[in-house]
C-alpha cells in the first residue's frame, strides 16, 4: 500500500484563508475566551504548503497524510532471547531432553530448512523461527553437550517468541495526519518499511513590533523610548514550538512605512504575529490598515491581561494583533495565537494540559474576565507572581506557567484545588 498519492516531491500549495474568516456572530461585544478559541478552531484551516521528506529528516515535521505500514512488524516470527527452539507439541513431562539440529539462525542468517518434530535448534535474539519452531527456552535454562539440551519445565508454549505482525500488521494505520513526528515515530516508520511521507512545509511565522518608541536593546535609548521586549521574546517562543520565525523588524508609526511591512512580511510568511497598535487609538494603525482591507476583526477578548487583539487578513495572510505589553503580548500568543498556528501548521488544534494543584496564594476573584496569573509551583503547592501589573515583565521570567481562574468570580483560599499550566503545556 502507497503511503501517498504521488511521489513527485512536487509542492502542493494550501487553501488561503478569506477575509471574513475572523468575524464574529453580530451583537458580540466583549468576547468569552472560550468563544474566541471556537471562532479560531472553527475558521482556521492549514495554509502551509506540502512536500514529500525523507523519514530519517521528518523528525519535528507534521504529517499531511496518514501513513500505512509497507511491511509487518516484525515481519516473521523470530525469537525474543539466546536459547534454543522447538515444537512444543514435541515435549512430554518434565525434566525435558531433547537432540540437536546441526546449526542455528541468527538475525540476518535463519536456518534453512525445517526442524523435525522432537528436535531443537540453536537460535539467536532476532532469528527467524523455522518451521517446527514455535517455542524458545532462555539459554540460561539449559544444559548442553553439544549434542543434546536439557531443561526443567514447565514452560508455555509460544514462550519467548514474537509471532509475525504481532506490533504492526502490513497495511495498518500507523500515524494520522497531524502528527508532529517524534524520533520514536522516525524508529517505526522505518520497521514498517517507510522511506519518505508527506508532510507540512514548516510553518513561516513573521514577527513585527509597530510603535515609534521602540528601539533595540544594545543600542542606546533616549528619553522616551523602550527597548523592545516583545519580538525577541515571540520569536524565541516561536523556535521553541518548531515553527520557523522570520524577523520583519520594527515598524515607525508611519502607515506607509507598516503597510510596505506587511507587504513584504506577508510575501514570505505563512502568518505574522505584530504587537502593539492592536487597539482603536491615534496611532493604533495596525487596526486602521486591517481596518482598511475590510478584514479588521477587532476582539475585546474578556481576558486579563490583554483584551484587545487585532486579527484579520493582509494579502491572503493572517495576522494577529497582540497587545503591545509584554506581559499581555505572551499570555494572547500562549492562549490565542499557539493553537491557531498549530491549525495553520498542519498540527490540528491544541488545547494546553493543565493541572491541579493547592493553592500558595489567596484572592478574590471578580466576575466578568477570564484571568491568568503568572505563577509557579514551590512545595506543592502553586504560588502566583508577587504583582499582577501588566507591565511587570519580571514575572514572565519569574513564572514557569499560569494559574488560570475562571470566568466567574471566585475566593480563592489557601489550600483550594486551581488549575496550573506550566509554559511548556501550550
Amino acid at each position: 500500500m502507497s503511503t501517498m498519492a504521488h511521489d513527485s516531491g512536487a509542492k502542493l500549495v494550501a487553501p488561503t484563508l478569506s477575509n471574513d474568516c475572523f468575524a464574529l456572530p453580530s451583537g458580540v461585544d466583549w468576547t468569552p475566551v472560550d468563544v474566541a478559541l471556537a471562532t479560531l478552531r472553527e475558521k482556521l484551516q492549514p495554509v502551509a504548503a506540502t512536500r514529500v521528506n525523507s523519514v530519517n529528516a521528518a523528525s519535528g515535521l507534521i504529517l499531511a497524510q496518514d501513513v500505512h505500514a509497507l511491511r509487518s512488524n516484525p515481519p516473521e516470527p523470530n525469537t525474543a532471547v539466546d536459547g534454543y527452539g522447538f515444537a512444543h507439541a514435541a515435549l512430554g513431562t518434565p525434566p525435558h531432553e531433547l537432540p540437536l539440529v546441526e546449526g542455528r539462525s541468527a538475525a540476518g542468517v535463519p536456518f534453512e530448512g525445517a526442524v523435525a518434530h522432537g528436535f531443537a535448534l540453536r537460535v539467536l535474539t532476532g532469528a527467524t523461527l523455522p518451521k517446527g519452531v514455535d517455542t524458545v527456552v532462555l539459554e540460561e535454562d539449559v544444559n548442553t553437550d553439544g549434542a543434546r539440551i536439557a531443561f526443567n519445565g514447565p514452560i508455555k508454549p509460544n514462550s519467548n517468541t514474537r509471532r509475525a505482525g504481532e506490533d504492526v500488521e502490513t497495511g495498518e494505520a500507523v500515524l494520522q495526519v497531524g502528527r508532529v513526528l517524534t524520533p520514536a515515530d522516525i524508529a517505526i516508520l522505518s520497521a514498517v518499511g517507510v522511506g519518505e511521507v508527506q508532510v507540512y512545509e514548516p510553518l513561516r511565522v513573521g514577527v513585527l513590533s509597530t510603535g515609534d518608541e521602540l528601539v533595540e536593546a544594545g543600542t542606546p535609548a533616549m528619553d522616551g523610548q523602550i527597548y523592545d521586549a516583545n519580538r525577541p521574546m515571540l520569536l524565541a517562543q516561536l523556535r521553541a514550538w518548531g515553527f520557523e520565525a522570520v524577523d520583519l523588524g520594527r515598524a515607525p508609526d508611519d502607515r506607509a512605512k507598516l503597510r510596505a511591512m506587511l507587504d513584504e512580511g506577508a510575501a514570505g510568511c505563512d502568518a505574522i504575529l505584530t504587537s502593539g497598535g492592536a487597539s482603536a487609538g491615534d496611532e493604533d494603525h495596525m487596526s486602521a490598515l486591517l481596518a482598511e482591507t475590510g478584514s479588521l476583526a477587532l476582539w475585546r477578548i474578556a481576558l486579563k491581561p490583554g483584551r484587545p487583539l487585532a486579527l484579520g487578513i493582509w494579502d491572503g495572510t493572517p495576522i494577529f494583533g497582540l497587545p503591545g505589553n509584554p506581559v499581555a503580548a505572551l499570555v494572547c500568543t500562549l492562549v490565542f495565537a499557539r493553537p491557531a498556528l498549530n491549525l495553520l501548521a498542519g498540527a490540528g488544534w491544541s488545547e494546553p494540559t493543565g493541572f491541579l494543584v493547592p493553592a500558595g496564594f489567596e484572592k478574590r476573584k471578580k466576575p466578568g474576565r477570564r484571568e491568568f496569573l503568572r505563577a509557579r509551583i514551590r512545595g506543592g503547592k502553586v504560588e502566583v507572581f508577587a504583582s499582577e501589573g501588566s507591565g511587570r515583565i519580571s514575572g514572565l521570567s519569574w513564572a514557569e506557567g499560569l494559574v488560570e481562574l475562571p470566568d466567574g468570580a471566585l475566593d480563592v483560599t489557601l489550600g483550594m484545588p486551581v488549575r496550573y499550566i506550566p509554559y511548556g503545556s501550550f
